[in-house]
């Protein structure tokens, strides 16, 4: 697994245009991952990262800070993918990181075009970090 010290550099750059901001980052293992995914997505299974997006503060709440959000990263389901796509760890680590801190941005892929524009900006994230396009091999 990566350092916090790693994961807090990764969500840096996905996170530059926010000025302030609270984000929560719970790794965990297959189980309650799988619990997770069917409670709130319906879906059977671990999945290597949820995305519960923040809610805002009422005016005059007296918090200057942005509630990003929550990110469930799956540490089995992870070293598993990056086994199974041939990339080094951080890498994958990097780019589940990115994925899931743009979906509580509001980037999606429910779309062919959202999915594209989202693939290319984790590309341009990632190559910044010293990462290779994780989707390459796909086009």
């Amino acid at each position: 697994m990566p350092s916090s010290r790693q994961l807090s550099g990764w969500l840096r750059r996905a996170l530059k245009g926010v000025a302030q901001g609270e984000l929560s980052i719970r790794i965990v293992g297959e189980d309650e991952s799988a619990a997770l995914n069917e409670r709130y997505r319906g879906r059977r299974g671990p999945t290597n990262v949820l995305s519960f997006a923040g809610t805002e503060l009422p005016d005059g709440a007296g918090s200057e800070l942005r509630l990003l959000g929550d990110l469930v990263l799956c540490a089995p389901v992870i070293a598993r993918e990056a086994r199974e796509q041939c990339k080094s760890l951080d890498a994958h680590w990097a780019h589940i990181a990115l994925h899931g801190a743009l979906h509580l941005l509001g980037y999606d892929h429910d779309t062919d075009a959202e999915a594209r524009r989202m693939e290319r900006y984790e590309a341009e994230l990632l190559a910044a970090l010293g990462f290779d396009d994780p989707y390459e091999d796909e086009q």
